[in-house]
C-alpha cells in the first residue's frame, strides 16, 4: 500500500456549511489504533458521519467525515496534534521506512501522566459545575475523580483529581492559567483556588473498588439488562450484529446495523481493542434517518479470521450490549432524595468514556437543577471496569422536572439525540 501524504494527519475543511469536514490519517498500523482515533474525535466533541478504514496490516489509510454538535467552535489545529499524538511513528533507516508498530500483546505499559489535586470554594448557583467542567475540558485537563460538596448556606467545596494533556500542570504558569480560567467563570463568588500535587494516598483512590455503591446493584452493569430504563437506545430501532466467514479466505466480517448515538464508532472500536482484534478494512455510513451500517473484515492478533464459534458468540454478545447500553441511566432514591446514576465501561487500558460528567452536569444546567453532591469513582464488577458517576440532586428538582424527565434529559445529552 503506498503512502498517500506525508502528513500524518490531514484535515480538509468542508466545500459548504452543511457538508461534512474530512479528516485523514495515514500512519503505521496498529491493533487499537482506530479505537484511538475516535476516542480523540469524540474527545473534541465531534460526530463521525461516515468512515473508511484500510490497512495492508503495516500501514493504515484512514478518512473520517465529521460535523460539529452544538459545542463551541472546534480547534482544528489542536485537534489535529492529539491525533498525530495517537499515530504510531514511522522511523527511516538506510533510506528504508520502518513502520514502527507494537501489536497489542507485545505492547508496552504506558506512563502513567501525574495526578493533581483541584481545590476550589465558591458560592452556590445554578449551572455552577458544569461550568467549571467546560473550563477544565476546554484547558485540556482530564477529570479522574470528583468530590462536590454545598453547605447550606448556599458554600460550594468542590476537589478534583485531574491530569493535564498537555502535561505542564506542574509549573506555576500552567497553575494560575487554570485557576484565573475558573476565577473568569465564577467570578467575584470564587474564595480559592489551589493546584497541588496529589500524594500517594489521594492517587491511589484511583483505583478500582470490587464493591459497589449501596445505591447500585450489579443489575444495573450486568450484561442481561431488560429494564428499558436502563436501555439507552429505543426499542424500536433496528440492531443487528452478525459475522460472516464465509465471505473472505482471510477475514471474518462483521456487519452491524444500529440505530446513531454520539460515540458510535468509538464503541465499536473500543470493543474490538479490547478482543484484540484488528480491522483490515471496513466501511460506516450513517443515514439521515438515523440508522447506520457498519462492515468490518477483521482478524485476529495472530492474523487469522474468528472460527471459534464461542469466540464469535462471544463479541456479538458485547457490541450487541455496546450498542444498545452504551451508559447506564437511572435515578434510585437516598432517603427523603434522589440520586442520578451513570455508568460506563472503561477500556482495558484504563480510558474511561470522555465528556461523561461534561454532558451530565449540561443535561442538569439545562433543566435547571443544581447538583447538591456529586462523585466519581470506578468499580469492577465480574471482569469489567466500570466508571460511575453518582450525583445527588438537591431537593427541589421535583419543582423542575419529574425524574422519567430528568433520565430522558441526561440520556438524550449523553447519547446526541438534541
Amino acid at each position: 500500500m503506498g503512502i498517500p501524504s506525508d502528513e500524518v494527519v490531514i484535515i480538509r475543511p468542508p466545500e459548504r456549511p452543511e457538508d461534512p469536514s474530512l479528516i485523514t490519517v495515514s500512519c503505521p498500523d496498529k491493533t487499537g489504533l482506530g479505537c484511538d482515533l475516535c476516542r480523540v474525535i469524540l474527545l473534541f466533541g465531534l460526530s463521525i458521519v461516515r468512515g473508511d478504514f484500510s490497512t495492508d496490516g503495516r500501514w493504515c489509510y484512514v478518512l473520517f467525515w465529521v460535523v460539529e454538535r452544538g459545542r463551541k467552535a472546534t480547534r482544528w489545529d489542536l485537534l489535529k496534534k492529539r491525533l498525530v499524538e495517537a499515530c504510531p511513528q514511522a522511523s527511516s533507516l538506510l533510506g528504508i521506512e520502518i513502520y514502527n508498530f507494537i501489536r497489542h500483546q507485545e505492547s508496552v505499559t504506558e506512563q502513567k501522566p501525574q495526578v493533581f489535586l483541584l481545590k476550589y470554594s465558591c458560592y452556590d448557583r445554578m449551572g455552577l459545575l458544569h461550568d467549571v467542567t467546560e473550563v477544565l475540558c476546554e484547558l485540556e485537563l482530564t477529570i479522574w475523580r470528583v468530590k462536590v460538596s454545598t453547605t447550606p448556606d448556599g458554600r460550594v467545596f468542590d476537589m478534583f483529581l485531574i491530569t493535564d494533556t498537555r502535561e505542564l500542570l506542574h509549573t506555576r504558569n500552567r497553575q494560575e492559567e487554570t485557576c484565573t480560567h475558573l476565577r473568569a467563570v465564577l467570578g467575584d463568588s470564587m474564595c480559592a483556588c489551589d493546584i497541588d500535587v496529589a500524594s500517594e494516598e489521594i492517587a491511589a483512590c484511583l483505583q478500582a473498588s470490587v464493591s459497589l455503591p449501596p445505591s447500585m446493584t450489579e443489575d444495573m452493569l450486568t450484561q442481561e439488562i431488560r429494564d428499558e430504563s436502563y436501555n439507552s437506545v429505543p426499542s424500536s430501532s433496528p440492531l443487528s450484529v452478525s459475522v460472516d466467514n464465509s465471505l473472505s479466505q482471510a477475514h471474518s466480517l462483521v456487519q452491524i446495523q444500529c440505530h446513531d448515538h454520539k460515540g458510535l464508532l468509538y464503541d465499536i472500536m473500543r470493543t474490538l481493542k479490547d478482543y484484540n482484534m484488528q480491522i483490515s478494512y471496513g466501511r460506516f455510513d450513517a443515514a439521515e434517518n438515523g440508522n447506520c451500517n457498519i462492515d468490518l473484515f477483521v482478524v485476529q492478533s495472530d492474523g487469522k479470521k474468528i472460527v471459534d464459534q464461542n469466540k464469535l458468540d462471544a463479541l456479538c454478545s458485547s457490541l450487541r450490549m455496546e450498542l444498545s447500553s452504551p451508559l447506564r441511566v437511572t435515578m434510585v432514591s437516598r432517603g427523603p432524595d434522589v440520586e442520578l446514576l451513570v455508568a460506563n465501561p472503561v477500556e482495558l487500558c484504563g480510558k474511561g468514556r470522555p465528556l461523561v460528567f461534561y454532558d451530565i452536569t449540561h443535561a442538569l444546567k439545562m433543566l435547571e437543577i443544581r447538583i447538591f453532591l456529586a462523585e466519581i469513582s470506578r468499580h469492577v464488577v465480574g471482569d469489567r471496569e466500570w466508571e460511575v458517576y453518582r450525583v445527588h440532586l438537591g431537593d427541589d428538582h421535583e419543582l423542575c422536572a419529574s425524574r422519567d424527565k430528568i433520565v430522558k434529559g441526561v440520556t438524550k445529552m449523553l447519547m446526541g439525540w438534541h
